[in-house]
C-alpha cells in the first residue's frame, strides 16, 4: 500500500504521519509526506498582530516564495525525523498551491491519503474552513483524518 500523508507541521499532522507509517510497515507500503507552500499568509498593513478575525480582514496577505519554501524545508525535515525514529523511510515532496488542491490532484498516484485534523469546534470550522475536510470531499482515494 503506497501511501501519501499531508504534512502542515501541526501536532495532528504529525500523528497523521506516524499512523501511515505504521499503517505501511504492517503492509509492506512505502509513506510520501507532502507539503504544499502556497506563498500567501504573510500580513502586510499593520504593525500589531493581528487580533482576531476581524483584524485579518483588514489586512493584505502576502508571502515571498522563498520565505514559504525554507519553512518547508524544516516541516519536512521533520517528518523525516519522525520516520527515521521509527526506523523507516518516508519519502518527502514539495507541492505548489493552494494544499486541498494540490493534495488531492497529487494523490491519484496513491492507494491511500492520511490528513490530520486540528480539531477545532464545528462553529470554528464553519467560519473558518476546514482543509482535512476539503481534502477529503475532493481526494479521489481513501482518506484517514487523524486528531
Amino acid at each position: 500500500m503506497n501511501c501519501l500523508v499531508a504534512i502542515d507541521g501541526s501536532d495532528a499532522s504529525k500523528n497523521a504521519l506516524i499512523h501511515a507509517i505504521d499503517v505501511a510497515d504492517a503492509m509492506n507500503g512505502s509513506v510520501t509526506a507532502v507539503y504544499s507552500v502556497d506563498p500567501s499568509v504573510f500580513e502586510e498593513g499593520g504593525s500589531e498582530p493581528i487580533s482576531g478575525l476581524g483584524d485579518a480582514d483588514n489586512r493584505l496577505i502576502i508571502e515571498r516564495l522563498d520565505d514559504a519554501e525554507a519553512r518547508r524545508l524544516d516541516i519536512l525535515e521533520d517528518a523525516e525525523r519522525v520516520a527515521s525514529e521509527r526506523e523507516v523511510s518516508v519519502e518527502t515532496e514539495l507541492l505548489y498551491g493552494n494544499p486541498v488542491v494540490a493534495v488531492a490532484d497529487y494523490a491519484e498516484a496513491f492507494d491511500a491519503l492520511f490528513v490530520g485534523h486540528r480539531g477545532r469546534s464545528e462553529r470554528a470550522d464553519l467560519l473558518l474552513g476546514s482543509v482535512a475536510k476539503s481534502i477529503v470531499e475532493r481526494a479521489p482515494i481513501p482518506v484517514t483524518v487523524v486528531r
